[in-house]
């Protein structure tokens, strides 16, 4: 069956440079959406409802869902409608006075650019303040350098370049490094020039897109090396330096060794752990004769840095 296309209204806004890649709705070009099944118009309600196998492309970001909610609005410099005059739906530039303010997508949803996706069952896009919060089963936000996973929603907000995964969220980086925990916040930074076009799923070239800069970890954090796994109440990972600094309720745990402390640093790398004690203080732990020994290295006198 023959597509139906809609082109939508650009926000009054300058494009964003072909090098970026972010996930990143809030400004560019037209959107233009498509759908199976057609378009559904409620004037009333402003919004067009777009069905089966719907999809909508701004510049170098692409909306694929079961279907697609667009909400819009007047535009503030646009003139009121005369009263039984034909108004165009969705114009751009001086076809029209309306333009996109949220955009909803449901059913195997799909978002992604050259370089980034994030798939989920459902997606509300606030293009006013570039964020999107998915929710659904098999949460995924997949980087050139990490993947993110979570259980209850995954929020990105394009403009603070961060990505917030809820509900035993994981990020596993692509030198195999993984780091878990009740919430994580991820800071994305640029990273290279991104290929001009679209590359297939699972074909991203490397170092093109977004680079993960920093990692934060709230709740049940549990950080994995080759030999030992390590516990506490909250993290911070700079994937540079490969250093994540554990602090509370510290636990390094190999087979039957643990040693326990205020906070820890782990080189992720190397798989070195040294914890660390508060002044005056003293780390505990317990060595099964004959077993592994865990790879802390206490240092009874330095306070943890926060």
């Amino acid at each position: 069956m023959k597509r139906r296309t809609l082109l939508a209204a650009a926000l009054a806004s300058a494009a964003l440079p072909a090098h970026a890649q972010q996930i990143d709705l809030s400004s560019g070009g037209p959107v233009a959406i498509t759908a199976r099944d057609g378009f559904e118009w409620r004037e009333a309600e402003q919004m067009v409802i777009a069905s089966g196998d719907a999809r909508a492309v701004r510049d170098n970001v692409t909306v694929i869902a079961d279907r697609l909610i667009a909400r819009y609005r007047r535009k503030g410099d646009a003139p009121a409608p005369t009263p039984g005059a034909p108004r165009p739906l969705l114009g751009g530039g001086g076809e029209g006075g309306n333009e996109i303010y949220r955009l909803e997508a449901e059913g195997n949803v799909r978002i992604f650019t050259a370089t980034d996706e994030a798939v989920g069952d459902r997606a509300v896009y606030d293009i006013d303040q570039a964020v999107m919060v998915m929710t659904g089963r098999t949460l995924r936000l997949t980087t050139p350098s990490q993947v993110l996973t979570a259980r209850d929603s995954l929020e990105y907000w394009a403009q603070k370049r961060m990505a917030v995964g809820r509900g035993n969220a994981v990020v596993v980086t692509t030198d195999a490094r993984r780091l878990a925990a009740d919430t994580l916040v991820a800071y994305i930074e640029q990273d290279g020039a991104a290929p001009a076009a679209p590359q297939p799923a699972g074909q991203q070239p490397p170092g093109a897109g977004s680079k993960l800069k920093r990692l934060e970890a709230y709740g049940n954090v549990e950080a994995r090396t080759q030999t030992d796994v390590i516990r506490g109440d909250r993290a911070l990972y700079i994937p540079e330096t490969g250093i994540a600094r554990v602090i509370g309720n510290v636990r390094v745990t190999s087979g039957q060794n643990q040693i326990n402390g205020p906070a820890a640093e782990v080189n992720m790398r190397t798989g070195v752990a040294r914890m660390l004690a508060d002044p005056g203080g003293r780390v505990q732990g317990v060595i099964t004769p004959g077993g592994p020994t865990p790879g802390a290295q206490p240092a009874p006198q330095q306070a943890p840095r926060r």
